[in-house]
């Protein structure tokens, strides 16, 4: 995998990207040559392509991030790719009538324009027949060689046994390790008589994963050694964790590892560019959807009495208490035995409150939050002081997620569905502090397109 501002990507996936944007752009090209073949004085007069091709293929990849189309962890068939990136290309047609209408410049013409969008789709599907047949090739994978067979190395294997959880990457076996308890299946572990950079060698390896469970007896630091220095990646479990699945495990976690480690940054700079980013992501956010949040409005009070918005004290930034606005999608009487997680099916909640549930409407009211500064548009989901408590007590490091300020929408939310007991609030804390170490504005941008596919799925509502 290759860091982008700090945010692991696959190398594959952001070839892929490369590719598909360099079609996109091609297409335009292709479709106005084709269109106007033969005519240069028509050619010449829809002026310049290039910013044409750009603005194309700058929506088009959005649209194709924003329906899961770069997840690398996707385990949709043929006919599920084929779904997304149909929606995809309709979302873009739709997006770019409107970028024409408020750029006419921009404009391609009809003909020309379907000929781009045809010639886009065919090329994109056909390139991602042939990745994913190439990608899934042993011969295109990092090879992985795992040093441990005991409880550690287990969960590796029983963690990423799918197919699509090792995409990128194959496991040439589990290196036994004198005096571990082994619990990884006999075939697969390695009983090694010679040295470990000469195996290594001989399999191709280019990275070793330390997965010993106790390290103070008869761990190989001098084989290790000669295996980092003859330049074979040497990683341990907690940072193979954070690349290959997107959070940070809390069973494995030192406070050695989050001092040492990179990332945790903070900084002017850094906070002017999100607060930037909050405002003008709001307010966009706030001028497209405001006629939704007043019919809205509209019948969540023709549905059942009380009040349209419901306030909550939830625990923002550095611990401090914020108000948070939602629109209520329970009945007046939800709390009268005071707070409690939603369940699934909750009784408690409406009818219009199932549905803007589920399309995350109910969480328009925070855009107030956002612009008055309380809140972050990309951040963990805000807590009840009451919740957050419990958890610190029982949950390690728990409290670290409330560093920077809660967001509407997070990494946590795209990544794991909705939690109510205490082993979802572990699960979505792994990856609310990989967010609160790697954070930057890609990220954040990458948080904010799959967002749209948890929508569009209705995935993690309740």
């Amino acid at each position: 995998m290759i860091r982008l501002f700090r945010h692991y990507v696959p190398h594959s996936f952001l070839l892929l990207g490369i590719i598909e944007a360099m079609i996109l752009m091609s297409s335009i090209y292709l479709g106005a040559s084709l269109r106007f073949a033969g005519e240069d004085e028509s050619l010449r007069a829809i002026g310049p392509l290039l910013p044409k091709a750009l603005i194309f293929a700058l929506v088009m990849i959005s649209m194709m991030t924003a329906v899961g189309l770069y997840k690398t962890n996707l385990r949709d068939g043929v006919a599920g790719m084929l779904l997304r990136i149909g929606i995809s290309i309709l979302l873009g047609l739709a997006i770019m009538s409107f970028v024409f209408y408020l750029f006419p410049a921009l404009l391609l013409g009809r003909g020309a324009f379907g000929l781009a969008f045809a010639t886009a789709l065919t090329g994109i599907v056909l390139t991602r027949i042939i990745f994913f047949k190439v990608v899934n090739q042993d011969t295109m994978k990092r090879r992985i060689l795992v040093l441990g067979t005991g409880k550690r190395a287990g969960e590796i294997a029983q963690q990423l046994r799918r197919k699509v959880d090792r995409r990128g990457f194959i496991i040439v076996g589990y290196v036994h390790v004198t005096g571990e308890h082994a619990v990884i299946e006999p075939h697969l572990a390695l009983h090694l008589d010679v040295p470990l950079l000469e195996y290594a060698n001989r399999q191709q390896v280019d990275e070793i994963v330390v997965a010993v469970e106790d390290r103070r007896k008869g761990f190989p630091v001098h084989q290790l050694l000669d295996c980092k220095m003859s330049g074979i990646e040497v990683v341990d479990m907690l940072t193979f964790f954070e690349r290959q699945g997107g959070k940070i495990r809390l069973d494995l976690l030192h406070p050695s590892w989050l001092i040492f480690s990179d990332g945790f940054l903070s900084g002017v700079l850094q906070a002017y560019i999100k607060r930037t980013f909050d405002i003008v992501a709001s307010l966009t956010l706030l001028s497209i959807t405001w006629p939704i949040m007043i019919i809205t409005a509209i019948v969540i009070k023709l549905e059942s009495p009380g009040s349209v918005l419901y306030r909550q004290v939830r625990v923002g930034q550095n611990w401090q208490l914020v108000q948070v606005l939602k629109f209520r999608s329970m009945r007046a009487d939800a709390e009268k035995n005071g707070p409690q997680w939603a369940g699934e099916n909750d009784s408690r909640v409406t009818r219009v409150g199932a549905f803007i549930r589920k399309v995350r409407i109910d969480e328009l009211p925070q855009l107030y939050n956002v612009l008055k500064g309380q809140m972050s548009f990309v951040g963990p989901r805000p807590e009840r002081p009451m919740f957050v408590e419990q958890l610190s007590q029982t949950i390690p490091y728990y409290a670290e997620r409330h560093r920077v300020k809660p967001g509407i929408t997070g990494w946590a939310q795209i990544r794991y569905p909705y939690g109510a007991t205490e082993k979802d609030a572990v699960e979505k804390l792994q990856y609310d502090l990989y967010y609160v170490k790697n954070y930057s504005l890609f990220l954040d941008l990458l948080i904010l397109f799959q967002t749209a596919e948890v929508i569009l799925w209705g995935r993690g509502a309740r």
